[in-house]
């Protein structure tokens, strides 16, 4: 039986996409100007926007309908689904799925990643994998629910500009941050963005990223990983990547390309972040 894998756009999966993979696009919109991420708004294009403009940009969930008509036309085609959605505790796509999915009675599995852009992006990249190793549907739902509990996403922000203008900390705080160089080192834990720790400057918290992909007991190449970046350059992550060549020696030519975190979580950190999801090892 043939797999359709549906995803939200939240996984910013680089393009062009596989063709078993059908990506449903989030809304961004900037005040009264709306668009559908990653097909009438690029990233290059959104972090253009969200550097030159006063306005805070706004994500919107996919629809029901969204969903209802992507499932149609998988399940008409012969395909039974598996969908792997934004954590449902940052966005209502999940529940737009499970909505969508009750009238499909069986054809359509609908799989909550408890993460976001990469970290969610990993488990889609897993579940193609799974998909063309012959799992069947039900199956590979229930294999991705166990090993999305494997999945670790760490990432040090350059800047709480943002997290401020977005009301997520005190201006106060922003203030301070900026005039010692803080760079808070996040993660998604539990399907919630937590704060791990911080650290003074680029370079500390580059160790700091070091040390914490380290205590989490290592990174199992043997599934995918990605690294990502927010805003125009990546030239922070090449930065973090010779620092940390020691994790990857072994792995330096499989290094999947970076790729860019989009709108869904780069309208809260900014540009200049960087990012590593994993499975870690079991």
């Amino acid at each position: 039986m043939k797999i359709r894998i549906i995803a939200d756009s939240g996984c910013d999966m680089p393009q062009p996409w596989p063709e078993d993979l059908t990506v449903l696009p989030l809304t961004v919109s900037f005040g009264t100007e709306s668009y559908a991420d990653e097909i009438e708004l690029d990233h290059r294009a959104f972090y253009e926007k969200l550097i030159e403009g006063d306005v805070l940009p706004t994500t919107s969930q996919v629809s029901p309908g969204q969903f209802e008509q992507a499932f149609t036309a998988a399940v008409d085609a012969g395909e039974t689904v598996v969908a792997v959605t934004l954590s449902s505790r940052l966005s209502g796509t999940w529940q737009s799925a499970q909505i969508a999915a009750e009238r499909f009675g069986g054809r359509v599995f609908v799989v909550d990643s408890e993460n976001a852009t990469i970290g969610q992006q990993i488990l889609v990249e897993r579940a193609l994998q799974l998909a063309a190793e012959g799992l069947e549907p039900s199956a590979l739902a229930a294999r991705l629910d166990a090993e999305k509990k494997e999945i670790r996403l760490i990432a040090l922000l350059d800047t709480l500009e943002y997290l401020k203008r977005g009301g997520r900390i005190a201006p106060s705080v922003a203030l301070v941050g900026g005039l010692l160089s803080i760079k808070p080192v996040v993660a998604v834990q539990e399907g919630q963005v937590v704060v791990l720790g911080k650290a003074r400057g680029s370079k500390n918290g580059n160790n700091l990223l070091v040390q914490l992909i380290e205590q989490t007991g290592g990174v199992d190449f043997s599934r995918p990983l990605r690294l990502g970046y927010t805003g125009l350059s990546d030239g922070m992550l090449q930065k973090y990547i010779e620092d940390s060549r020691a994790l990857w020696a072994d792995h330096a030519e499989t290094l999947p390309p970076p790729c860019t975190v989009g709108g869904a979580i780069g309208t809260h950190v900014g540009p200049g972040a960087i990012a590593v999801a994993f499975f870690r090892k079991g």
